[in-house]
């Protein structure tokens, strides 16, 4: 019991924030208690860093670069391009918004693009004067789309990066099995976010309002290093494999290019951009994990092991649902990092053919993606969310999002579950 009290009372500090307690400094603190009552061990930390650290730095590099780009305008330009595509349509807008909140999310990762998009969804209100039903619309769909479509790539989400490397699952390979549930989990969005908030979206908006794009652009030079850099990585993404090289390699020479670029932008300062990276990301994943590992040692995740093997023991689609839907559920309540770690072991010690392993562990990832979005706690991108809209002076109750997360949440869960079921027939 002691393993799954450290547990607990480790999520619990990441969730509710005392006196704004940051999430990796709880997830450190787990971990410490977790060594000196003898639930993990001195070498364990080798094992968990060896498990982490390419993911950790790969999201670390990933922001740094959303980040910098973010500051040269990159993205408000892209944005006030999508506005314009929109013609004056209100409900055309919204959709195009939501396919851009998706590839922003693939590209760059599902915190990256809490981070860059939030700020411009509502700064887009603002500008067409939306009343607050309309820019809750926007901010939803914003806030919901850049964790539910982040299934395609394994850069799209830590928790992707973390299942691929467990796996031992190329870049490539990752993306031909889940490009498809994650095509389907838009359109399906895309479906609820508009029977949702079909009479809140206004019907047309004034083009004259926006501003040309080229005014959002702050720096030309990291535009165009950054414009450049993205095909550059994407390849390098996929030969990566190949030449057996970290994904934060590939990563981290993108993210340098673009820092040196900045360097010589009077703009902004590249410096302040590099000291507000998210460092502390890297002890909240070593953290929560060691957490995590210290369940296995209480025998919780060969537990979890014998559940799977049971449903699995029914049939392929039994099993994806059985973890997909366990997953989801443990993300919404506990996060969704220690959630997929937790299913992570407990598939590693269900001792599964090589086959079943990789498809129930890309069940855990559909959902970890998706899952958390049932509630306000359920991932770190959506605590940011809902920070974000405070500065914003926007408030949304947890009541508030509760009726509309159940309702995006649960179709899209679903239609993706079914999706990866229908893949691992074939």
């Amino acid at each position: 019991m002691t393993s799954l009290l450290i547990f607990l009372f480790t999520v619990l500090l990441v969730v509710w924030q005392p006196r704004g307690l940051k999430p990796a400094y709880s997830a450190a603190l787990g971990a410490v208690i977790a060594l000196l009552l003898g639930v993990i061990h001195l070498p364990d930390l080798t094992t968990v860093w060896n498990a982490t650290w390419n993911a950790t730095l790969t999201l670390v590099s990933l922001i740094v670069i959303s980040l910098l780009l973010d500051r040269a305008g990159f993205f408000r330009f892209l944005a006030l391009h999508v506005a314009r595509w929109g013609g004056g349509s209100g409900v055309r807008l919204f959709v195009l918004l939501i396919v851009f909140a998706a590839l922003v999310a693939a590209l760059f990762a599902n915190d990256g693009g809490i981070l860059i998009l939030t700020p411009i969804a509502l700064e887009l209100a603002d500008t067409l004067r939306l009343n607050r039903s309309a820019t809750l619309a926007f901010a939803f769909a914003v806030g919901f789309v850049v964790d539910a479509t982040s299934l395609p790539l394994t850069i799209s989400n830590l928790v992707n990066i973390v299942v691929a490397d467990a796996l031992h699952l190329g870049f490539a390979p990752y993306a031909a099995r889940m490009l498809p549930v994650n095509l389907v989990a838009l359109l399906a969005t895309l479906g609820v976010l508009l029977l949702l908030y079909r009479r809140s979206v206004p019907r047309t908006y004034d083009l004259a309002a926006l501003p040309e794009p080229g005014s959002a652009i702050r720096s030309r030079g990291v535009f165009l290093t950054g414009s450049l850099a993205l095909p550059v990585l994407l390849i390098g993404y996929f030969v990566a494999g190949p030449l057996h090289l970290p994904l934060c390699v590939i990563t981290g020479s993108g993210a340098l290019a673009v820092w040196l670029a900045s360097g010589r932008s009077r703009a902004f300062s590249s410096r302040e951009v590099l000291r507000h990276a998210p460092w502390d990301v890297v002890v909240f994943s070593l953290g929560m994990y060691l957490v995590v590992y210290g369940l296995r040692s209480g025998g919780w995740t060969q537990q979890y092991g014998q559940f799977i093997q049971a449903a699995q023991a029914h049939g392929a689609v039994a099993g994806v649902f059985s973890v997909g839907l366990s997953v989801a559920a443990l993300s919404a309540f506990m996060n969704n990092l220690p959630a997929v770690l937790f299913a992570t072991l407990g598939l590693q010690d269900a001792h599964l053919s090589s086959t079943v392993q990789t498809t129930l562990s890309l069940a855990a990832v559909t959902g970890a993606d998706i899952g958390p979005k049932l509630t306000p706690i359920g991932s770190l991108a959506t605590l940011l969310w809902l920070t974000l809209l405070r500065q914003k002076q926007i408030e949304v109750s947890w009541g508030e999002y509760f009726q509309v997360g159940w309702r995006l949440t649960l179709p899209v869960l679903l239609a993706a579950l079914v999706t990866l079921s229908v893949l691992s027939l074939e």
